[in-house]
């Protein structure tokens, strides 16, 4: 089950940030086994990284930042129909167990309910306080965010419960943080040419040691995930298979045999379907379907995706990403099925290939999962759009509006600020806020998320989507601040922005040339000009980060 143990007890446990743990002997291979809470537990101890060279930059790189999901909770007295019942109706994969005080005393997940199925118990009496894990670690709202990250990882637990001021608020999924990290470090390595030019006059300037951060970048992409899936297989590696005509209550008694979340179903070795901890709960369980009656391959995914012992770890990572699925059957080049990996499996492993290939000792090993965590915040957020965000995406109790209701743009006291969105050549949806004063602070966001698309001796125009669905040009700081304003009368929380270039026809509402023109170059040039000042900060501060980790 998740969470590793013993990360609070009572209210004086939850106000100090050392967390420690327990794990199962042979049984965490990410959730830990719900069997029954008692049985002696003994403590993980997780090495506590080092203090973060960003700490005093940016204290805001808290777990309040991560992508956090809204925490289903129950009492502890709730039986294991029941909590399914609701996990499937809020479509997550974990509920938290509170007292009778209504504090944190352990955790469900799919994993444990597969396990529940396996040892045949009977779901609709037995309480979840018998095959939870009791204690969970937990982490408190205002923890660094590469602490949790690296006590997950470590710990080899997917989710981890967030608390504020006494209470359970969040619950933190490794999974999209994962993939939000590698995005990130991805966005970095490809950034506009705008960003490329400013980094190149800085190295110019302060020598060629100014590339540090970006070596790094493209060290850690290069050693940690591009290798193939076939580096982090061993020889011996467990899969679970069973036949189309097997039952589910067969397949799961294999899943904990091997100790498993997954089982493959084949026909000669050759996967066609899967089925997995998460399916039994969402697709048996909760559909009250008999595990003894019930075939696998009626409830299995189908002609599942896989990847082949030659697949770059990173695409491995976005095929499992942009498919929504946790595991991926891995084939060999004959097409018969040889493992299945899952995002801890794949960080944890790619992090150990980092050591064993580079000859590094196990404490500069250890510490590159630190690095790694450490550069992908340092990047910054994504900024992607509605849809590839978490569904439970939410802000936090201290950070809601007075009306008690939580806004996705947040405002300042002098309300200044808007939020804006704009699609890059790939499709991809990018969403930011910047203050809306100055033409150049958009223009200036737009450079650091789409400038690969710009050229630069070609300016476009900027362009907005009225109501009307007519696209208004924004030429100006008081075309802007007439366009917001317009935006907040009619009750947006945003404006979508389009680029138009010379000589394009799209239907903007032109203004007079001369005005409009001069305008409009001085503020993209005033936006390079700020893009490379922040280029050469950014490169600077990374400089010394990496100098001062690389040091100790």
């Amino acid at each position: 089950m998740d969470g590793g143990g013993g990360g609070g007890g009572g209210p004086s446990r939850r106000n100090s940030i050392s967390i420690s743990g327990r794990r199962k002997p042979a049984e965490n291979n990410g959730d830990t086994a719900g069997g029954g809470g008692g049985g002696r537990r003994t403590s993980l101890s997780l090495p506590r990284p080092p203090p973060s060279p960003h700490r005093s930059l940016s204290s805001e790189r808290t777990v309040k930042r991560l992508r956090l999901s809204k925490a289903l909770t129950v009492p502890e007295n709730t039986t294991v129909q029941e909590a399914c019942r609701r996990m499937a109706a809020r479509k997550v994969d974990a509920v938290l167990l509170t007292d009778s005080n209504g504090l944190l005393c352990g955790i469900l997940t799919d994993k444990d309910v597969a396990r529940v199925i396996a040892r045949e118990l009977k779901i609709e009496e037995t309480p979840i306080s018998k095959v939870m894990t009791r204690n969970p670690v937990f982490v408190l709202s205002d923890t660094l965010a590469v602490e949790a990250l690296q006590k997950m990882v470590l710990g080899k637990f997917r989710h981890l419960p967030v608390v504020e001021n006494g209470e359970v608020i969040a619950l933190l999924d490794i999974a999209k943080c994962l993939y939000d990290a590698i995005a990130r470090m991805e966005r970095a390595a490809e950034k506009g040419k705008a960003i490329a030019a400013a980094v190149e006059g800085v190295e110019k300037q302060w020598g060629a040691s100014v590339s540090g951060p970006n070596t790094f970048i493209e060290t850690l992409r290069e050693r940690m995930f591009r290798p193939a899936l076939s580096t982090i297989i061993s020889e011996n590696s467990k899969v679970v298979t069973v036949s189309p005509t097997d039952s589910v209550l067969t397949a799961t008694k294999r899943m904990l045999e091997l100790k498993m979340n997954s089982a493959v179903v084949t026909v000669d070795n050759k996967p066609r379907g899967i089925i997995t901890s998460r399916d039994i709960l969402m697709r048996v369980v909760a559909q009250n379907l008999s595990p003894d009656s019930t075939p696998v391959e009626k409830v299995m995914t189908p002609d599942p995706e896989c990847g082949t012992i030659d697949t770059p770890i990173v695409d491995a990572l976005h095929t499992m990403h942009d498919g929504r699925f946790l595991h991926l059957p891995v084939v060999d080049r004959d097409g018969n099925i040889v493992s299945v990996i899952d995002v801890i499996h794949i960080t944890h492993a790619a992090i150990a290939t980092v050591g064993s290939s580079g000859g590094l000792g196990p404490e500069t090993t250890g510490n590159m999962m630190q690095k790694f965590w450490d550069t992908a915040m340092a990047i910054g957020p994504l900024d992607d759009d509605d849809d590839t965000r978490s569904e439970g995406s939410l802000k936090l109790a201290s950070e809601t509006t007075e009306a008690g209701r939580s806004s996705f743009y947040p405002s300042s006291g002098l309300n200044t600020t808007f939020g804006f969105k704009i699609q890059d050549r790939k499709g991809r949806m990018h969403r930011f806020n910047c203050d809306t004063q100055s033409l150049t602070e958009v223009i200036t966001c737009i450079l650091q998320r789409i400038g690969a698309d710009i050229d630069k001796d070609n300016l476009p125009q900027i362009l907005y989507e009225d109501e009307d669905h007519d696209k208004v040009i924004i030429a100006s700081d008081s075309d802007l601040a007439a366009a917001v304003d317009h935006a907040r009368q009619i009750g947006w929380k945003g404006l979508r922005l389009h680029l138009e270039y010379p000589n394009s026809d799209s239907g903007g509402k032109k203004k007079s040339g001369s005005d409009l023109d001069y305008a409009h170059k001085d503020a993209w040039a005033s936006a390079y000009s700020t893009v490379a000042a922040g280029a050469a900060l950014v490169a600077g501060l990374g400089v010394m980060a990496y100098l001062k980790r690389a040091g100790s």
